[in-house]
């Protein structure tokens, strides 16, 4: 058993992390243990990185132990980056967390003074992370432990050290591995940053003086996010497909939900409405110190043409509106998956041309049959099979049993020939001849022959719809 983590007493002591238990119980007798929950960290860490969105949408897992943030652009709304600093110290640390900080211009400088820094929050000034990197032991470079150990040998002991080097010695004695690390650390070398969250294409963020947690307070501070994100959509000319709202606690735990439209939106009165239901469910803890709104899908606006009616009924592009409006409604009062549109498909089969999608995924696809092809209202799946009469072998039905039951054909209109899709090839991909037919009581019915006729296989016939 080793050590996995100290706290300030412990490291007084002598002990590191990664030291034999019995050696560490040798230096000090009086330890006092708890067992590992690597599992939990991992958990807590990625609570805490969402929680760190309130300071930028950029927030990344930084090992077991870290995150990084850019905060490009996001100090003003703190106050500078000295006042953001301060603050994401002193919140994290109210958390219950012991929080060392550092603020520079590439991730592997702030990595590098966070960790080995002489004090819990640092700054390097723009331009100066070269400066500030020097006195940092190699380790810092986040560099593989045997090429740390190679290089203190040699007496490389600093960041500073390796940047007076001529670089081709470098490389040629410890690979390419340490210029790209250095290059990364002082600005040479872009280092990507994979951000835990998706990034919002547009957002909106609300921070106040004291924590807010009344039902009232918080759908105010949300019609206020609608309002501002709505304004910067309209001015781009983009509307909303998926937004979500999210709520930061003094906990430092994060509530959210979202919603999803079946076009894009950037009217702040219906998108205000589809959250009101969803803000009741929301758990404020003890306060929210800060509400983001962000549009996490995005789709540019065509502006719809409106017709000049005389009359007081709507237009077509209002009709289709005001359904648009009922559908997200519905979609996220009953929950994500239980509305369902058709979208037509590129097929002439029946039971192939058309699918269930949500709403807000559209409907694209091929166009519907058109007005004459006359239709059952509901199909079946899979079609019946059915024993069928008929006077030659390419003629309608003059009887047919379905089941027990037998209907006599008085009329017949076909046939109407439907192929299956030029991609689906083989012997099964054969044409059918569909006809609707009406029996003797009036009822009408809508069967298909399987392929042309064959001496050596009798036809095959099917039962695909009624008509009401």
């Amino acid at each position: 058993m080793r050590l996995a983590a100290l706290n300030s007493a412990a490291e007084a002591a002598g002990l590191v992390p990664g030291m034999p238990l019995a050696d560490a119980r040798a230096l000090c007798p009086y330890l006092a243990l708890a067992p590992a929950q690597p599992l939990e960290d991992a958990r807590r860490l990625a609570e805490l990185a969402d929680w760190g969105v309130r300071y930028s949408p950029y927030v990344a897992l930084d090992g077991a132990d870290g995150l990084l943030l850019d905060v490009t652009g996001a100090a003003l709304l703190f106050g500078g980056e000295e006042a953001l600093l301060a603050d994401l110290v002193r919140r994290v640390e109210r958390l219950g967390f012991a929080a060392r900080a550092a603020l520079a211009d590439t991730p592997g400088a702030a990595f590098a003074l966070a960790r080995y820094g002489a004090a819990r929050a640092l700054i390097a000034p723009a331009g100066e992370s070269e400066a500030a990197l020097r006195p940092l032991p190699v380790l810092s470079l986040r560099l593989a432990p045997e090429s740390v150990a190679d290089l203190e040998r040699l007496g490389l002991s600093s960041v500073g050290a390796l940047l007076d080097r001529p670089r081709a010695a470098l490389a040629a004695r410890f690979g390419e591995d340490i210029l790209r690390r250095l290059d990364e650390a002082v600005g040479r070398r872009g280092a990507p940053l994979n951000p835990r969250l998706p990034v919002p294409l547009q957002a909106a963020r609300l921070a106040f003086a004291e924590p807010i947690s009344t039902p009232q307070s918080i759908a105010a501070a949300t019609r206020r996010l609608f309002d501002e994100l709505c304004t910067g959509l309209k001015r781009d000319g983009l509307g909303a497909r998926r937004l979500a709202l999210a709520l930061y606690r003094v906990d430092g735990r994060r509530a959210s939900t979202t919603i999803a439209t079946s076009r894009a939106l950037d009217d702040a009165d219906h998108l205000f409405k589809l959250f009101a239901d969803k803000l009741e469910a929301l758990d404020p803890g003890f306060g929210v110190e800060t509400m983001t709104l962000s549009a996490l899908a995005v789709e540019p606006i065509k502006p719809a043409q409106l017709g000049l009616r005389l009359d007081a009924t709507a237009s077509p592009s209002e009709d289709e509106a005001a359904l648009a409006r009922l559908l997200d409604r519905l979609e996220n009062r009953l929950g994500e998956g239980r509305v369902r549109a058709l979208a037509v498909q590129d097929s002439h089969i029946p039971e192939r041309a058309q699918r269930l999608v949500p709403p807000s995924a559209g409907r694209p696809g091929a166009a519907p049959p058109s007005p004459e092809a006359r239709r059952p209202l509901a199909l079946l799946f899979p079609p019946e099979p059915i024993e069928a009469v008929a006077e030659t072998p390419d003629a309608p039905p003059v009887l047919f049993r379905r089941g027990r039951a037998v209907y006599r054909v008085l009329g017949a209109e076909g046939p109407e020939r439907i192929a299956p899709e030029w991609w689906r090839g083989g012997p099964e991909a054969v044409f059918r001849d569909y006809y609707l037919v009406e029996d003797v009581h009036g009822r009408r019915f809508w069967l298909y022959r399987d392929g042309p006729y064959r001496a050596d296989r009798p036809a095959r016939w099917f039962l695909h719809g009624v008509f009401g």
